[in-house]
């Protein structure tokens, strides 16, 4: 790493990381501080990899160290949850402008460190660079017992979220407004956007196929019914019914927005769209025969979440 005029040596942050991340994890034989990391595998392994990057996915005047480490993170863990999995070890690399305080960095590596313990993964590695713009590339190594794809939805099967989706695209909404004064539910918006609960318990062993909301629902809907050479098909009375629904349209009512745009289009939520039938979370509609996906407004933006159009 290029440090010549950053207030910081590479064997500082180094030096950071080690203790942030140090582990008891007896799966774990050699960790950070060496070349690479020895650890020990599963049969059947799940590799995934996500990059953060400023301006893009956060801005470091709106989000703290801390939350951007978590945000980092929890993209990757999902991905693992997405294929019935549990996140064993992360690996990542981190690109700096030479601009930022030892403490924010320390900040950074605790976030990540805290959404790693809420997923069980232990942080083993990574490599350190210098850009324009922060980034932070994350590779995340997990296990299953029965990997779920995309493609095994079948007709007769129940559509369901783990977890309301739009609450992220409704605190980024928040946060372009810059509001003096916020309610009780525009906050739980503004941190969902920040850094987004993940639903490590949801059960997702008896669904049929899943998927994690990254982009948008009526994206990652498409891909499964593509995949799985079906048709969802959304309820929105069944999505109206539920307690987080209430909640999200007060903040959508509140700020004169389209609360289907957010719930639909929104992205960035990472939670998980299944099929099957009795899982747990919300039931928003049902899998039939055919192609596509029905039940959306008509006059939806589907770019509202778009890495190249925003």
């Amino acid at each position: 790493m290029d440090i010549s005029s950053a207030n910081f040596s590479e064997s500082d942050v180094i030096a950071r990381l080690q203790k942030i991340f140090a582990s008891t994890d007896p799966r774990i034989s050699i960790g950070i501080g060496d070349d690479g990391a020895v650890v020990t595998g599963a049969k059947n392994q799940i590799v995934t990899t996500d990059m953060a990057v400023s301006g893009v996915h956060f801005r470091t005047d709106w989000s703290s160290a801390f939350e951007i480490g978590r945000k980092a993170i929890a993209a990757n863990t999902a991905d693992v949850l997405a294929m019935s999995g549990t996140c064993d070890y992360l690996v990542i690399a981190l690109a700096l402008t030479g601009g930022e305080s030892i403490d924010w960095i320390e900040e950074l590596a605790r976030g990540a460190k805290f959404e790693a313990d809420l997923a069980g993964a232990s942080i083993v590695g990574g490599d350190l660079s210098r850009s324009d713009q922060i980034v932070l590339s994350v590779t995340a190594i997990g296990h299953t017992e029965k990997a779920i794809s995309r493609s095994s939805a079948k007709a007769g099967d129940k559509i369901y979220l783990s977890s309301l989706t739009g609450w992220s695209a409704a605190g980024l909404e928040i946060m372009q407004r810059a509001l003096s004064q916020i309610t009780k539910a525009q906050d739980l918006a503004v941190k969902e956007f920040k850094a987004p609960t993940i639903d490590y318990d949801f059960q997702s062993q008896d669904a049929s196929a899943l998927c994690d909301v990254s982009d948008a629902l009526i994206i990652q809907g498409r891909q499964l019914a593509e995949a799985s050479k079906v048709a969802l098909h959304f309820d929105q009375e069944l999505i109206a019914a539920t307690t987080e629904f209430t909640e999200l349209n007060e903040v959508a009512t509140e700020l004169g927005i389209d609360i289907w745009q957010w719930i639909f289009a929104g992205g960035e939520d990472h939670v998980l769209l299944a099929t099957g039938s009795n899982l747990p979370g919300i039931c928003v509609g049902e899998v039939k025969s055919g192609s596509g996906i029905f039940g959306v407004p008509q006059d939806l933006d589907e770019v509202s979440w778009n890495h190249f159009l925003r």
